[in-house]
């Protein structure tokens, strides 16, 4: 469900793996998918016919792919029919938690492939990398299931520490994706602009902090996001493609949701509170929201 650049990614793998697909979508990808198909270029070149409407149907396992801020309306559509296990594999944090409100059999999920869309109905496949799927404290059936359907066409890994991996991802995501939408510079300049990486560390520390504080473990984040930053240098981040795009971005997931959680459990975190205000300020000076 959401057939952007990374839903479209995975529906094609899957379906270039043997099983039945239906692709949810809206606006021009629709039509396009409807007319036209999916094609696939980048690591591998092919064009799949595809099965695609703007609403879930029954299904053994649906994948969320939607921006974090459609997560509850697609949660709602969901439970209205038999969705099976749903497996998020959405950037940011909550997504799980919202999901788990209106559906029961929720598998949480972080993924490392690249994808981005060159147009309606083309999907680049960018890059390959590995999928987390699991619970916390414990791999459950439905992630076992969910690893079965992935492991054809995907490097998946069953995981029983869910959450940290998730606040993994958007800790490194809070360093790098806010800093290249307000400068418009690709991921590899916040490694090579001294004061860029300043930022990205001051980032970085407060999300630690939180990450104490609620008692998930740490780990080197700040070598993290060297290292995703330096191996994505020429990549240009997904908040950085929705303000070129004129689109809402995820920032209130991300930077948004750690100074949140910060707030909440007496901790300050100013650093991302400013990005967040830069962005939200981005978005409104371009017309993208009100």
């Amino acid at each position: 469900m959401g057939a952007g650049a990374i839903g479209s990614l995975f529906g094609a793998l899957i379906q270039l793996s043997g099983f039945s697909v239906h692709y949810v979508a809206r606006g021009r990808q629709l039509e396009a998918l409807k007319e036209n198909g999916l094609t696939i270029t980048g690591l591998i070149e092919g064009h799949l016919r595809v099965d695609v409407s703007n609403r879930p149907e029954e299904a053994d396992l649906t994948i969320v792919a939607v921006k974090a801020y459609d997560t509850e309306g697609a949660a709602k559509m969901l439970s209205e029919v038999d969705c099976g296990i749903t497996f998020t594999i959405q950037n940011g944090i909550g997504n799980v938690e919202i999901l788990s409100k209106y559906l029961e059999r929720v598998v949480g999920g972080v993924t490392t492939y690249g994808a981005n869309l060159v147009g309606p109905g083309i999907v680049n496949y960018a890059g390959k990398g590995v999928v987390y799927a699991g619970n916390d404290g414990y791999a459950s059936e439905e992630a076992k299931f969910v690893k079965r359907v992935l492991e054809k066409g995907f490097n998946c890994e069953l995981v029983d520490d869910i959450s940290f991996r998730i606040w993994s991802k958007a800790i490194v995501n809070a360093a790098i994706n806010p800093l290249t939408a307000i400068c418009r510079v690709r991921n590899g300049k916040i490694v090579e602009v001294e004061e860029l990486w300043s930022i990205a560390k001051a980032v970085v520390k407060e999300g630690v902090e939180v990450l104490k504080k609620i008692g998930l473990p740490e780990t080197d984040f700040i070598e993290m996001v060297r290292d995703v930053a330096t191996k994505t240098s020429k990549n240009r981040s997904s908040m950085l493609q929705d303000v070129e795009n004129g689109k809402k971005t995820e920032i209130d997931f991300i930077n948004g949701e750690i100074v949140r959680r910060a707030e909440e459990l007496g901790l300050e975190a100013p650093t991302n509170k400013i990005l967040l205000k830069l962005v939200k300020g981005v978005e409104k000076a371009y017309g993208i929201i009100e």
